[in-house]
């Protein structure tokens, strides 16, 4: 890593590319040239495309030793979203931290179903459980001006920087809220209620990436039992929650949780039961109507 500070003079684009992905695949990335590119886009706030129509630009020492710590803190396996401060999700931009999930792509198909259940109600509103960064809620808010959303998470941190993501996209329809949903009600009547809750069983958190394991929040991960305890919760609550011919919306786990996500509600008397696919053809979408 020293090369990248001493070695030479002047840092070209190019050149930081071909040394990045050397020194990424020597320690054992799977994809070392992706690596590299994703921080640089970061950094000089460029397109992957931009890298190498400017392949020719001099990296400025300032620029190469913020990458050089960007770096080092990617060696231990921590997230380029947690090292940079920021994902984009939806199309927009949105600030992370340690203690919000990082958004995945499949959830965007989370947010695309949402706006297709609420497509005809006028004035919808919304309740978001464990919002985290609230990258679901003020999608929704931007695409639908006129709902109400309540955003509801265990977290004062999380909400923290929900609020933040909030401001930063100018969002008034978005209300966020500290709510134990495993112990308390949130107040009112919802046209939709939606949430990516913690679905990872404790046992399957001992194997997880150590990328996801040791920096994502464990909160947001697991119920620290089976991977049911929220699914469970929201079928109990959900009917009083949501409002007759409302919509409730749950990403699953693939393979065998989905299946037992639906077998819950099932047992629980729900009749209007749909799992839908995410981009990747897995059944990742509960829907419920009430």
């Amino acid at each position: 890593m020293q090369a990248i500070a001493n070695k030479r003079v002047s840092w070209r684009i190019i050149d930081i590319i071909n040394w990045g992905e050397e020194y990424f695949d020597k320690n054992d990335f799977e994809s070392p040239k992706q690596e590299i590119e994703w921080l640089l886009c970061d950094l000089l706030n460029y397109k992957r495309v931009d890298l190498y129509v400017n392949f020719e630009e001099i990296v400025s020492p300032s620029k190469l030793k913020l990458l050089k710590e960007w770096i080092k803190k990617r060696l231990k396996r921590m997230p380029l979203q947690y090292i940079t401060g920021n994902t984009e999700f939806y199309g927009k931009k949105f600030f992370l931290n340690k203690d919000v999930l990082i958004p995945r792509p499949e959830t965007e198909r989370l947010v695309e179903i949402s706006l297709e259940c609420i497509k005809q109600i006028n004035n919808p509103i919304v309740l978001e459980v464990g919002t985290g960064s609230g990258c679901i809620s003020i999608s929704l808010a931007l695409e639908r001006k006129d709902a109400q959303i309540l955003s509801i998470d265990i977290s004062e941190n999380a909400l923290k920087k929900a609020k933040e993501n909030a401001d930063y996209h100018k969002t008034t329809n978005v209300n966020l809220s500290k709510v134990d949903i495993l112990n308390d009600l949130p107040k009112g009547k919802y046209d939709m209620l939606i949430s990516n809750p913690p679905y990872i069983s404790y046992d399957e958190m001992q194997t997880i990436m150590v990328d996801v394991k040791d920096f994502e929040p464990e909160l947001a991960l697991t119920d620290f039992k089976d991977g049911l305890q929220f699914y469970a919760r929201l079928s109990d609550i959900g009917p009083s929650l949501i409002k007759k011919d409302g919509w409730m919306l749950l990403e699953v786990g693939i393979n065998d949780h989905s299946k037992k996500v639906v077998n819950l509600f099932k047992s629980k008397g729900f009749k209007n039961i749909d799992l839908l696919t995410d981009y990747n053809n897995n059944n990742r979408v509960l829907r419920v109507k009430i």
